[in-house]
């Protein structure tokens, strides 16, 4: 009798782990159409652009936004200990005295979840309605998602960087890029699953 119910449960666990799997490679195909391939409503002026440290081209673009008269402010969130606006900006090559007024850094966030909570505590004190969110396409959708959840009253316009590694089409079917996509996703599906897990947390603390 212990054989046939073993073979029982090999069989269920067998199917369980096939539409797992094939429920993961559903959510995927979503998610890699959901990263988004251009920023959205360009010409558009909000009141504040953030930029998500963590890869290449993100403060950089933050800077050229922000010289370009598109917000009254920047705000860097994630930014290491240490690190002020001046060195961000002789990295970036602009003159500190051109933009660094208009500059806040945020050192508190160490996670894309911490980036939404110290982002709205600064978004509530500077009394801003709007801001354009500057990250890589990829990181784009999950970083949508806690911003949103964190700020549901403010007007968040995407504005995705495309490092090398993305600029392809179909960049998300070759290995390397295949298994950033994959990570990402599988981050992103934590991040939809945590308030069921642990609850919504209140907006305005910090928590990649």
């Amino acid at each position: 009798m212990r054989w046939p119910r073993a073979a029982r449960l090999i069989r269920w666990g067998l199917a369980a782990a096939v539409a797992l799997g094939a429920a993961w490679g559903a959510g995927f195909v979503w998610f890699v159409r959901e990263i988004p391939a251009a920023a959205g409503d360009p010409d558009r002026v909000t009141d504040a652009i953030v930029v998500l440290t963590g890869g290449s081209l993100r403060v950089e673009r933050g800077l050229e936004l922000l010289a370009d008269g598109k917000a009254k402010k920047l705000f860097i969130s994630g930014v290491y200990h240490g690190v002020e606006v001046g060195d961000l900006l002789r990295v970036s090559r602009q003159a500190p005295e051109q933009s660094a007024c208009c500059i806040t850094l945020g050192h508190a966030a160490d996670s894309t979840f911490g980036n939404a909570l110290e982002t709205a505590a600064w978004m509530r004190a500077e009394n801003f309605r709007s801001l354009r969110l500057v990250t890589a396409n990829y990181h784009m959708p999950r970083s949508l998602l806690e911003f949103t959840r964190a700020m549901p009253d403010i007007d968040i316009v995407p504005s995705p960087v495309f490092p090398e590694i993305s600029r392809a089409p179909h960049w998300w079917l070759r290995p390397g890029s295949l298994f950033l996509a994959a990570v990402e996703y599988t981050k992103y599906l934590v991040a939809l699953a945590r308030p069921a897990l642990i609850g919504a947390p209140r907006s305005g603390g910090a928590g990649r």
